[in-house]
């Protein structure tokens, strides 16, 4: 199951020094109903190298506005602490674990 970011754990989590991806979603978008179960799949896959979540844009909002985050599914991809890809739009499992990959 993936992480659940919030407005709270966001910061400390991505300065953590672990490879961190977050996907910015909320639950009456389409899209991001295709993309949810990938990044839950991604997550245990990944679980231990690289921390991959989801944020709410519904239940909190800080982290959006601060990242530009406009659109809806939007995936983060940060290394070291720092953002170093984005993704916007649906993305197919075989796509989204490449990213992951790059990232370790």
């Amino acid at each position: 199951m993936a992480f659940i970011f919030n407005d709270d754990n966001f910061k400390q989590e991505i300065q953590s020094g672990k490879p961190v991806v977050v996907d910015f979603w909320a639950t009456w978008c389409g899209p991001c109903r295709v993309v949810s179960p990938i990044v839950d799949e991604l997550a245990e896959t990944y679980e231990g190298r690289v921390l991959v979540g989801k944020y709410d844009v519904d239940e909190g909002g800080d982290m959006a506005v601060e990242y530009s985050v406009r659109n809806i599914p939007t995936i983060l991809f940060f290394k070291d602490g720092k953002l170093v890809d984005r993704h916007v739009g649906s993305i197919t499992r075989e796509a989204l674990a490449a990213k992951l990959d790059a990232l370790l």
